[in-house]
């Protein structure tokens, strides 16, 4: 990472107090850790990694680092550790991210109302969720000075913060807004970008029609006066322009066409547009000293802007350069564009990349995209895609002949987003535009390709499998009218030949969609056995045989103080089939009716008594927490087979249970061979498989044929290990505010009741170890349930205990008593005492 300019606060990450920085400097933190982006307010900066993880450097005057470790070198944003954030953006003194689950948090200077979250705070220090955005994927965030706009990705657009020149875009006298609203005036537009300055906004769509909106003092909007505009405008003169990408700074704006020209309006004092003036532009003007030459990336700055040009390799500036922002090493500002310096031409090291990348883009352009430019002159009768063209480009590039080129092509990420986004619009928008056999010729060819890609990622690792997956694929298509299609697909009479079922693209379904296929799996096993059942008995009554009755459900009789023994009596009796029924469990002398609780209760008390090391059939590893088979145990095999089927039938019923084994057992169930990374994960220090394999193949020969006795079968093939893991054990997806969200109330106790309106300040408050520790007391695990959050309810009711009294956890039903504590201090110490005091189990 290069970087130059102010540095007065330590906003460039250098870890110097240097007022300025003239030229680019390398900044070393991020090396070989995967910077994907960056973001600069006024006087603090957000630094972006391709694990998702999010640093802060700079000033904290309004708490916009959200951290506290100072500001001269970029810090982890800690609070933000469960998320995987996919953008970020920062404004004045504000900072945005949105994670992979579209969602948005907000901290910093709140005074405008610019974090969204429904009321004017002067510094919020921690990131919050922006909650009235749940409801919504976001994809696009962006900050003005003190208003942001984002974009969902269905095509909707939300804005929020200060209004006084316009630039929420909602309408003559509308005032400033402390939570999102809704963009309504250009609803139903495909917007493909969206950018803030200062105090104006632009929306770009997706046929190429620039829209802007809010301050206009300088001609910023590029309508040819100086006069603001509450509502959106669209910029005529661009229409036919091409345009693919706006920038916006203060009071300028950027344009990028299809072609690589760039065009700037706006204020002009500071040479900012490139014009070789100091004049403001009403209109967009190109830059003259740049054409004959193909921009790429354009990005603005609060008084100056900067342009890439592929072919040399040269980062151009021009504007104000008071404290070095352009760094070309001189001083003064400049009026036309100059190189920067020491930035060495980016292809040089990387020619083959480059010009593969150059490439691959020419390819597809010229294939996928009407010659004549339809794609910006877009309706409902003319989509601007060629697809008989994009059926040529799937044909060739399945070709032998291109095995290494899409080997190369796999990470170029980009490519791999194409191909899934040109399938979620077969999904949706194919219909409209295409017959049937049509539809499903394309659907499948882009599909085959995506597979292809996929099959050539598994050799090389270019990408993270989890790339492949469709987020919205739930929302597109019935996952399970999709499962059926595809359990049934081997009779040919009972579906159409040339059907599309996903299930057969198992890569393409995220671990949401997969669990979604199990769950109607299981749902069909017990019908069928349920059904088989019934039918036995009705034929039993008729040759009257009633004692000759099959239970529909599968009941399991145990005595608490006799688990292990019962539970192997009862399950040994059972057949296959009889091990897809509905699970009920019956505690002996109890009449508890099993509406969950004591299935879950069965569950973690019989794992933990198999868990206990009296048995010797797991060895613990002090370095990872995780357990493996013993080779030295004093069981019999049948009680590894008995922990199998548990584990089977716990996925089949739903049910999370705390099992720390690791990844490789999953790989394993699965057929995928371990890896000395999987060694690592287990014991650090050792270095033998023999660990994995030979020295307890009985032990887990029993194990997994028990599981499979439950869960085998061709729909494992749909799940990758961590997936499966994931069935098994939960996820740490953590998402608390939708906890908060959807946790419900008993007794006195309701939302807006004293104390538990203090209970979620002290949790929110708490670091991410004692959440999970809360998690584990509450409901026994320290994981959540592989659909997240919204499927974990949790209760908390009202107790007439005094204040001297503990919260109590009833972990089975996920419920927590918790008497009236008066202040914040009593109800954090008492919960703390709860939370370290447990110590793996206990029930009420």
């Amino acid at each position: 990472m290069l970087c130059w300019g102010s540095s007065a606060s330590g906003q460039l990450g250098i870890g110097a107090s240097e007022a300025s920085v003239f030229e680019p400097r390398s900044c070393c933190m991020f090396d070989g850790r995967g910077l994907k982006e960056v973001a600069c307010g006024s006087h603090h900066s957000l630094f972006l990694l391709h694990d998702g993880s999010v640093y802060a450097s700079g000033s904290n005057s309004c708490g916009q680092l959200g951290h506290d470790k100072g500001g001269w070198r970029p810090e982890l944003v800690g609070a933000l550790d469960a998320q995987k954030i996919a953008g970020v953006s920062c404004g004045q003194a504000h900072s945005l991210v949105v994670n992979e689950q579209g969602q948005v948090f907000a901290w910093g200077a709140g005074e405008g109302g610019q974090l969204g979250l429904g009321a004017a705070e002067e510094a919020v220090r921690v990131p919050r969720l922006i909650k009235k955005l749940c409801e919504h994927r976001i994809s696009q965030v962006m900050c003005g000075k003190q208003h942001c706009i984002a974009l969902s990705k269905d095509g909707q657009l939300f804005v929020w913060g200060e209004n006084s020149s316009g630039q929420l875009g909602l309408g003559k006298g509308e005032p400033s807004t402390l939570s999102p609203q809704p963009l309504r005036s250009l609803c139903g537009i495909p917007l493909a970008q969206i950018s803030a300055g200062g105090d104006h906004s632009f929306a770009l769509s997706l046929s190429g029609a620039v829209f802007g909106w809010g301050k206009n003092s300088a001609g910023q909007l590029g309508l040819n006066d100086e006069q603001d505009r509450a509502v959106p405008c669209h910029i005529k003169f661009l229409r036919s322009q091409k345009v693919v990408y706006i920038s916006c700074g203060e009071e300028h704006t950027a344009a990028l066409t299809k072609e690589g020209g760039l065009f700037t309006f706006g204020n002009g004092s500071r040479g900012q547009l490139g014009h070789d003036s100091t004049r403001n532009e009403p209109l967009p003007r190109r830059v003259m000293e740049l054409m004959g030459t193909e921009v790429s990336q354009i990005a603005c700055g609060r008084h100056h802007t900067l342009a890439f040009v592929p072919s040399t390799g040269l980062v151009y500036a021009f504007g104000c350069n008071t404290q070095g922002q352009l760094g070309t090493g001189l001083r003064g500002n400049a009026k036309s564009p100059l190189p920067v310096r020491n930035i060495q031409p980016l292809c040089i090291g990387n020619t083959h990349t480059s010009i593969l990348f150059q490439t691959i883009w020419r390819l597809i352009s010229t294939c996928c995209f009407h010659s004549d430019d339809g794609h910006f002159k877009t309706n409902p009768k003319v989509p601007g895609i060629d697809f008989n063209a994009v059926r040529l480009l799937f044909e060739t590039l399945m070709k032998p002949a291109f095995a290494r080129l899409l080997e190369q092509v796999c990470a170029l990420r980009y490519v791999v987003e194409m191909y899934k986004s040109i399938v979620v619009f077969l999904l949706t928008g194919g219909k409209a535009l295409l017959m049937p056999v049509f539809l499903e010729s394309y659907t499948s060819a882009a599909l085959r390709l995506l597979e292809k890609l996929h099959k050539v990622n598994l050799k090389v690792h270019r990408v993270e499998y989890n790339h492949f997956y469709i987020p919205d694929i739930s929302r597109l298509v019935d996952i399970q009218e999709d499962y059926l299609k595809w359990f049934l697909c081997d009779n040919p009479n009972l579906i159409s030949q040339g059907s599309v079922t996903l299930c057969a693209y198992p890569f393409i379904l995220n671990a949401q969609a997969k669990t979604t296929v199990l769950q109607t799996d299981a749902e069909l096993q017990m019908q069928m056995a349920v059904s088989g059942a019934n039918l036995h008995n009705v034929f039993m009554l008729l040759t009257m045989e009633p004692l000759l009755a099959r239970n529909p459900f599968l009941v399991l009789h145990v005595r608490r103080n006799l688990l292990v023994s019962d539970a192997l009596r009862e399950l040994t009796v059972y057949n296959d089939v009889d091990l897809k029924k509905p699970l009920k469990v019956i505690f002996d002398g109890e009449e508890a009716v099993d509406a969950g609780g004591v299935t879950k209760e069965f569950f973690l008390l019989l794992l933990k008594e198999l868990m206990d090391p009296i048995y010797g059939m797991f060895t613990q590893y002090s370095e990872s927490n995780l357990l493996w088979f013993s080779d030295k145990c004093f069981v019999e095999h049948n009680w590894f087979h008995l922990i199998g089927i548990i584990c089977g039938l716990a996925i089949y019923n739903s049910t999370v249970v705390d099992l720390h084994f690791p990844l490789v057992l999953y790989k394993k169930l699965l057929n995928v061979s371990p890896t000395l990374d999987d060694l690592k994960e287990l014991s650090p220090t050792e270095g033998r498989y023999y660990v994995f394999s030979d020295s307890v193949q009985e032990q887990y020969s029993a194990f997994s044929s028990g599981f499979l006795k439950v869960c085998g079968g061709e729909i494992l093939s749909l799940f990758q290990p961590s997936e499966l893991m994931a069935m098994v054990v939960g996820n740490n997806n953590y998402n608390w505010e939708e906890m908060e969200k959807n946790a419900s109330y008993k007794g006195e106790f309701s939302a807006s009741h004293p104390t538990v309106k203090m209970f979620w300040e002290v949790f929110h408050e708490f670091p991410l170890e004692k959440k999970k520790q809360f998690l584990l007391f509450l409901t026994g695990s320290d994981r959540i349930p592989i659909h997240g959050m919204a499927s974990l309810r949790i209760v908390i009711q009202s107790t007439a205990a005094e204040e001297h009294y503990l919260p109590v956890a009833h972990t089975c039903y996920n419920m927590l008593d918790m008497p009236c504590y008066q202040t914040k201090e009593t109800l954090r110490h008492r919960l703390t005492q709860a939370v370290e005091q447990y110590e793996g189990f206990s029930l009420v």
